[in-house]
């Protein structure tokens, strides 16, 4: 039984869009600007309303509430939002949130930083790090190392590869071909107001 099973589910503009999600597998989702990619996403994860059904390790998503279903099914947003004025108030667990941090190539320090003094960039990685903290089965990136430089990048891709090699799946929204290679063995490429699965 596939971890994520995503059936018929519908998007503005978009065909239906149906694939199958392995635990320790990522999916690479391609297409030009404007087609869906970030819909798609937020869409699995029950942020928005969509037509369809999408089960996790069989059971469907609307057997469970909104947020629990999010917990298991992680969305992080290419811009992501903040609403305390440090990062560190929006961890529960401080041990762990430093460790993630470290992971993804962050001093702890920054966690204690204002939110408006962190670069684009940190932002982004440490909304990765809040989105690790519930050990999700599914994580829906969108474009998550688009801000970084070429260091910071490499830490995430380090980051992710042992989230997949423990089982995490993962589709991933990425414009950088070459990323999209290194994680993953299949694409959902999206053109022509319809998505194909392929290899890469």
């Amino acid at each position: 039984m596939a971890l994520l099973d995503v059936a018929a589910l519908e998007i503005p503009n978009l065909a239906p869009v149906s694939f199958t999600l392995e635990r320790g597998e990522c999916l690479a989702v391609q297409g030009p600007s404007g087609t869906g990619k970030t819909l798609l996403l937020r869409a699995i994860a029950d942020l928005d309303p969509a037509g369809g059904r999408v089960f996790l390790d069989g059971l469907e998503r609307n057997a469970m509430s909104a947020p629990e279903w999010r917990r298991h099914v992680r969305y992080a947003a290419a811009e992501p939002g903040w609403w305390e004025a440090t990062p560190r108030r929006h961890f529960g667990d401080a041990v762990k949130a430093e460790a993630l941090s470290k992971t993804l190539g962050l001093a702890a320090s920054l966690l204690d930083r204002p939110v408006a003094e962190l670069s684009t960039g940190e932002r982004q990685r440490l909304a990765l790090a809040r989105g690790l903290m519930d050990d999700p089965a599914v994580l829906l990136l969108d474009e998550p190392t688009a801000a970084l430089d070429p260091k910071a990048r490499s830490a995430v891709e380090r980051c992710l590869k042992k989230l997949l090699t423990a089982g995490t799946a993962i589709v991933l929204v990425s414009h950088d071909r070459a990323q999209a290679k290194r994680l993953a063995r299949r694409k959902l490429a999206i053109a022509g107001g319809r998505a194909k699965v392929g290899a890469l």
